[in-house]
């Protein structure tokens, strides 16, 4: 999951996606690899890895087409502001390019347990709401949007079958891989373990720029208990605090805006115990979405249309974390 492109004066200038090699990256731009593979070595062969291969997230100039300086002048043609991501499933893995609001920066985007581990269950009606479901199709809405805002992005926890889904009731299955394709550990330890070291691997390639980790869950309480959406960061962390509290300030808008006849308590605190939180390299936001045993909270999970709100409102509190930062 890459970021879009930005424009030089002489060449375009594009962010490789994870995985990408240089026939793939000129041809998802309209270039022909056989007639500017030699050019592209050599505008960028200061950036080149070992077999002249591409660093996933760092930028790369493009050769001027054969029309000439197409890429300058009109810059829609030369990159293409749409991305092809499979994991979002057929119905969303053509995504769209907004604008480059978050060029440049990196998210790791964690969706709570998966694998063998459900997290908590809920009773709706004649269904069990399982938490890594609901956790994991919010957070992979959320990964779309910040693509949309040019955005580097990887969900650490993948399930590369489901994609977004539009159902009130999504299955449960226990077939999620960590992000190098690793299955999920059966201990709870290990399974915390193997996540933070993904998202620590990940973050020494792109050291320097901008990068945050979202981690998201749903929690269990009484029945009767509905609770408003939650973050938790690192005592120690500025950062974390920071992106928490640009976040919390959309929801507490939001609900103002759609629920006027309520306040809104959700909450920005310390919890520097959790694993996620204590060891992962990027500054961390834990969220928590809500109650999932509670009649009240489970329609904010089940619906999706506010799933879908959900993710837009944690996107919303990232770009104004991103913008104030600098």
């Amino acid at each position: 999951m890459s970021a879009a492109p930005v424009f030089s004066q002489s060449h375009a200038e594009v962010v490789a996606q994870q995985g990408d090699g240089i026939y793939l990256l000129l041809r998802r731009h309209g270039l022909e690899p056989a007639e500017h593979l030699r050019t592209f070595i050599e505008l960028n062969q200061d950036n080149l890895g070992q077999d002249n291969s591409l660093y996933a997230g760092r930028s790369y100039l493009l050769p001027a087409s054969s029309g000439g300086n197409a890429a300058v002048s009109k810059p829609a043609k030369a990159a293409p502001a749409v991305l092809i991501e499979p994991l979002f499933g057929k119905a969303y893995e053509r995504v769209e390019i907004k604008d480059n609001q978050l060029q440049g920066t990196v998210y790791y985007l964690l969706a709570g347990h998966g694998g063998p581990d459900p997290g908590a269950i809920g009773k709706y009606g004649p269904y069990e709401l399982s938490e890594d479901e609901y956790a994991y199709d919010v957070t992979i809405r959320l990964a779309r949007r910040l693509m949309e805002h040019g955005a580097t992005v990887y969900m650490i926890i993948q399930d590369p079958d489901d994609g977004i889904r539009d159902e009130n009731i999504l299955k449960m299955d226990r077939d999620e891989v960590s992000y190098f394709e690793k299955q999920v550990p059966h201990g709870q330890v290990q399974r915390l373990r193997s996540r933070v070291a993904d998202v620590n691997r990940l973050y020494l390639k792109h050291n320097g720029v901008h990068q945050r980790m979202i981690a998201v869950h749903i929690d269990s309480r009484s029945e009767g208990q509905n609770i408003d959406v939650f973050f938790y960061h690192h005592e120690n962390s500025s950062d974390g605090m920071a992106l928490a509290q640009r976040i919390h300030e959309v929801f507490d808008t939001k609900y103002n805006r759609y629920q006027p006849n309520r306040s809104y308590f959700g909450t920005v605190t310390t919890r520097s115990s959790l694993y996620v939180v204590k060891y992962s390299h990027p500054p961390t936001v834990f969220v928590e979405l809500g109650n999932i045993r509670s009649e009240k909270d489970q329609r904010r999970f089940v619906i999706p249309n506010n799933r879908q709100a959900l993710a837009n409102w944690l996107c919303e509190g990232i770009i104004a974390d991103y913008k104030s930062s600098k």
